[in-house]
């Protein structure tokens, strides 16, 4: 049974084992020392912030999404749990407020760009940076309402 809750505090050690993880498993592209940089801006960030978690029935974290003003910044699913459909899940989860929700996949991360596109998101833009301004380019997606 898969539920679903706002994050506490007590959840930010298994988000970041998720994050790490699943990091490590998709985003092969990343240089180390990016990746390095990514986590301790990623460990400053998340407490600052509500997660939605995806639980199982013993409440324990499989995975998360951050979202902002109807943008998905972030979406991660430990990879024992790949495949699954917790990821699809959770964006279900919110579509109904927002409908045309949006999000920015690495345009080196060839697995979740399909998995957005199998979710009815579109290509609307690309930038050669990432929001931070490093050399990993963005695909710019938006689901439609009537998808």
């Amino acid at each position: 049974m898969l539920d679903f809750r706002p994050s506490t505090p007590s959840d930010l050690p298994r988000v970041m084992d998720i994050w790490r993880a699943a990091v490590d498993a998709t985003h092969d592209f990343l240089a180390p020392s990016d990746r390095a940089a990514i986590e301790a801006e990623v460990l400053e960030f998340f407490p600052q912030v509500s997660l939605l978690l995806a639980v199982d029935s013993s409440d324990a974290p499989l995975g998360f999404m951050f979202l902002h003003d109807g943008h998905l910044e972030a979406l991660f699913v430990s990879p024992d749990h790949h495949g699954k459909g917790i990821g699809k899940a959770l964006i279900c989860n919110v579509l109904g407020a927002h409908p045309n929700l949006t999000v920015d996949v690495n345009e080196q991360n060839p697995k979740a760009l399909g998995f957005y596109e199998h979710l009815g998101f579109e290509r609307v833009g690309r930038s050669a940076l990432d929001g931070q301004g490093r050399a990993y380019a963005l695909i710019h997606l938006r689901r439609g309402a009537d998808s």
